[in-house]
C-alpha cells in the first residue's frame, strides 16, 4: 500500500522539469558502472519512497547519488518559500520488486 509520502515522492519526481541534476546523475551513476545509455533520470532514476510506491525496493547496501532538491516550506513570516535540501536517488539496477 503506498503511503502519502510515497505517493507524493513519485509524483514530484515523474513531475518535475529541472534538468540541473541531470549531469550529476550521470556522472555520478557512470562511475558505479552503469553505462549512461541505461541513465534516465525521472524514469529509471528516482529517490527511495518514489521506487516504494511503484512497489520496488532498494536493494540494502546499495549508495545512491546526492542530488539538491527543491522543497516548499514557510518561512518564519509565513510566507511560502522554497529552499534547497538534498537528496538521494538511485538507479533500477540497485532495486527489487518487493516481495
Amino acid at each position: 500500500m503506498k503511503t502519502e509520502y510515497q505517493q507524493d515522492a513519485l509524483m514530484r519526481a515523474r513531475s518535475g522539469n529541472s534538468a540541473l541534476n541531470y549531469q550529476a546523475i550521470i556522472t555520478g551513476f557512470i562511475a558505479k558502472g552503469i553505462p549512461s545509455s541505461a541513465i534516465i533520470p525521472r524514469e529509471n532514476v528516482l529517490t527511495y519512497g518514489a521506487w516504494q510506491a511503484i512497489n520496488r525496493q532498494v536493494r540494502k547496501g546499495e549508495k545512491g547519488v546526492k542530488v539538491v532538491s527543491w522543497i516548499k516550506t514557510t518561512d518564519k513570516s509565513g510566507l511560502e518559500v522554497m529552499r534547497p535540501t538534498s537528496a538521494t536517488v538511485f538507479h533500477i539496477t540497485q532495486t527489487e520488486i518487493k516481495k
